[in-house]
């Protein structure tokens, strides 16, 4: 129905866009010639039109939803990496300080091992320090009595050892 109404009015369009002529205006005609093409136009041209805005409507409408979308997600996992940055600080302060303790405890460890072993040490050293005197004066009074028993049994007196022994002494 619609396809005889724009074949009428397409017909009317050139039967009164005739070439007339006579003297008088004819605006009326042109008007009438200008309503019918806009009217044409307008049939022909407004649905298809308002289908393409309302779709490109739509589509800005969609991508604007998704660009909403991917914002509050983009907000949801900065609050997630905040509260993970906070959590790995709060791991770092706590690494540190029982890391701190640790570390004293060690040291405090290896101070009491160190102080251990000198003293182990100085007594060792004090014990061979006295073991080599003890060894030294033995000797001394061996060398004393051999040199005394070496000389003859009759010029034996106290001089006699007295000398022996400052000799073995100096």
């Amino acid at each position: 129905m619609s396809r005889i109404i724009v074949l009428m009015i397409m017909i009317s369009t050139i039967a009164l866009a005739s070439n007339a002529e006579h003297a008088g205006t004819d605006i009326v005609q042109r008007t009438v010639n200008f309503l019918l093409f806009a009217g044409l136009v307008w049939y022909l041209v407004a649905e298809p039109a308002k289908n393409y805005f309302a779709s490109r409507s739509q589509a800005i409408a969609n991508e604007m939803q998704k660009v909403q979308d991917k914002l509050k997600e983009s907000v949801a996992l900065k609050k997630e990496v905040l509260v993970k940055i906070s959590d790995a600080e709060k791991f770092a302060t706590d690494l540190l300080v029982s890391s701190k303790k640790e570390n004293k405890i060690i040291n405090d460890n290896i101070m009491n091992q160190c102080d251990v072993d000198l003293e182990t040490i100085v007594k060792q050293q004090a014990t061979l320090l006295d073991f080599e005197q003890r060894k030294m004066v033995r000797k001394v009074v061996e060398d004393t009595l051999e040199d005394v028993l070496s000389q003859s049994s009759d010029g034996f007196d106290k001089e006699a050892m007295a000398n022996v022994i400052l000799k073995k002494v100096a």
